[in-house]
């Protein structure tokens, strides 16, 4: 798998998360928990709720 791919399965699946449980600690929990380095979980933490945000306003 490409990491492009494994990066957007990894945010469709962090994405899925925040959407039931809208709390950024626990989303950067379970982004450190797949192994990814503290800025590239805060990377998905701040595309993600940007992500959801956008789901919200519609």
């Amino acid at each position: 798998m490409k990491s492009d791919e494994k990066r957007s399965h990894r945010l469709n699946y962090l994405l899925k998360c925040y959407l039931i449980n809208p709390q950024e600690d626990a989303l950067y929990r379970l982004a450190k928990q797949m192994g990814v380095s503290d800025s590239t979980a805060k990377d998905y933490l701040r595309t993600v709720i940007i992500q959801a945000q956008k789901i919200y306003s519609k």
